[in-house]
């Protein structure tokens, strides 16, 4: 009961804290304010980071039986030690010098060059600790906000991370971290999404693939959803942060930043690239091949290609065409697999069933090679930015099932969380999970074997040759039929004969009411 109870607090907390932020911002726009909020909570978990090793150390500095106890110490030694940046570095803490330690912020928080103090805070943090360089996002001096507001926005954040266990704190803050990108993607609209994958997908393509240890890639990592999500699922499978390793590359500078410090802020290792670059032109993980590799690309993308791709070795199945990156997508994720790994890939609805510009010959390449393993209709209206609707992909070298591929149709699967937004539940993608578990025959120590069934309208294993004769399209829906209706074995003349013979009784009834109405009216003086 505690865990509901906490769970709860933690919403109330969120919304609250989401309210007064919004209402802070004035007439500022959500894309820009995002930064300044969200680079705030980072400085904030960095400073809490720094804390609870200062406490951490304290402790052990005076405690007789600790092997850092200080003997004949007095205060002005504890200081010193205190400030030695070593002690924080063995436990990789982000060193914080005092001119940016959040109680010193926060005791100007009412200066009026507060926005430079932030700033420079920010630069001093990243001159102590270079591999922040270039994350941090100084734009405080410059942030259009109406006076005072920046400073009541300081006390705000400050409110995060209550009480006196700073890992629950820091815990804490990673999680306001994940709420708020998604309230700022909601808020932003149509741009917000293109940072942001709804948190059911991430959870499906992960419950999914199952990533237990090795390395992740995803190359538009957005924000960071996909690895916090699969981080968190191994914990949740007895596994422990760093069982897997991070790689992802992302385009855009500033979504670059967001995943960075979506990562730090949950103390992930991560190797991003050495700057923000474009996937298909500035490969900055070349030689990498992967466990697992979870993407949500942009869809339908038109201006990617370049020259330089021209004959590019991850074209295996064909040249993608020029006018739409879809399928140079599939295939630098299918480039980047380890010959055991697996890949899992949102896309639009489209890359399922078209043949331009050869589209339709890779597609076709694709599942004669045996790669395609599992394919997933999903709900409409799943996404922030885009009523196009999408599906799952999922890639395998060596397939359990081969010769096959899997068709999940899960549109029906949706519930509507808003009048525009529709979600995934626990229990949908659980259902989702577990088929494909069942069908690869897979199964958790101590797990029920599940046997793997058709399910008329829901799922179908279907064989390459029958794919083929659909000419390779692969919509899940001209697969796995429609749902069985209940048949009750009542003949139909038998049925009808019941049906009308209570339709007769009620129109007698009807009749009857009609009779009385004209009696009671005709008593009163009334004809009709």
């Amino acid at each position: 009961m505690a865990d509901v109870n906490q769970n709860s607090t933690l919403k109330d907390l969120e919304k609250t804290l989401w309210a007064t932020a919004d209402k802070l911002r004035a007439n500022m726009d959500a894309a820009e304010y995002k930064h300044i909020v969200l680079g705030l909570i980072f400085l904030k978990y960095i400073a809490d980071s720094f804390a609870a090793r200062r406490q951490e150390l304290t402790a052990r500095f005076t405690n007789p039986e600790d092997d850092y106890f200080l003997y004949d110490s007095d205060d002005e030694l504890l200081a010193e030690e205190l400030e030695d940046r070593d002690y924080y570095r063995e436990v990789n803490a982000f060193w914080v010098p005092e001119m940016a330690r959040w109680e010193t912020l926060r005791a100007n928080a009412k200066q009026p060059d507060i926005g430079k103090r932030i700033d420079d805070a920010l630069s001093a943090i990243e001159a102590e600790n270079p591999k922040l360089k270039g994350i941090l996002d100084k734009r405080y001096a410059r942030a259009q906000l109406p006076d005072g507001k920046l400073g009541e926005l300081v006390d705000l954040i400050s409110t995060i991370g209550f009480g006196n266990d700073a890992n629950k704190a820091r815990d804490l803050l990673g999680q306001v971290y994940e709420y708020f990108l998604g309230m700022f993607a909601s808020a932003e609209g149509k741009r917000g999404g293109q940072f942001y994958t709804p948190a059911s997908i991430v959870k499906t393509l992960v419950a999914v693939l199952a990533p237990h240890q090795g390395k992740v890639y995803d190359p538009c990592c957005g924000s960071g959803g996909m690895f916090v999500q699969s981080e968190r699922f191994i914990e949740a499978h007895g596994g422990k942060l760093g069982d897997v390793s991070i790689y992802g590359q992302e385009a855009n500078p500033t979504t670059w930043r967001l995943a960075a410090m979506n990562l730090a802020i949950r103390g992930i290792d991560f190797n991003l690239g050495r700057e923000p670059g474009d996937t298909f032109t500035r490969n900055q993980h070349a030689d990498l091949r992967a466990d697992f590799i979870l993407a949500n690309p942009p869809f339908n993308i038109s201006d990617w290609w370049h020259g330089s791709l021209e004959g590019d070795s991850r074209w295996v199945y064909g040249d993608p065409p020029k006018g739409n990156a879809n399928y140079a997508w599939l295939q630098h994720m299918l480039y980047h697999l380890k010959p055991t790994g697996r890949a899992g890939i949102v896309l639009a609805n489209g890359s399922m069933s078209s043949s331009q510009n050869n589209e339709g010959v890779i597609r076709a390449a694709m599942v004669e090679a045996d790669v395609v393993e599992v394919m997933v209709a999903l709900p409409g209206q799943l996404f922030f930015n885009t009523q196009i609707p999408a599906c799952l992909w999922f890639l395998a070298k060596q397939k359990k099932r081969k010769g096959e591929v899997l068709f999940i149709d899960a549109r029906k699967l949706g519930k509507m969380i808003s009048r525009v937004q529709s979600d995934l539940d626990e229990d949908a993608i659980a259902r989702i999970a577990k088929t494909v578990a069942a069908w690869r025959g897979e199964v958790e120590a101590g797990a029920t074997v599940i046997e793997y069934k058709d399910v008329p309208g829901f799922c179908r294993s279907v064989s390459l040759a029958e794919v083929a004769q659909h000419g390779h399209v692969l919509t899940p829906g001209r697969y796995v039929g429609a749902e069985d209706v209940e048949d009750d074995d009542e003949a139909f003349a038998e049925k009808m004969q019941k049906l009308t013979a209570k339709l007769g009784e009620q129109m007698a009834k009807g009749a009857e009411l009609d009779a009385l109405i004209r009696q009671k009216l005709g008593g009163l003086g009334y004809v009709l």
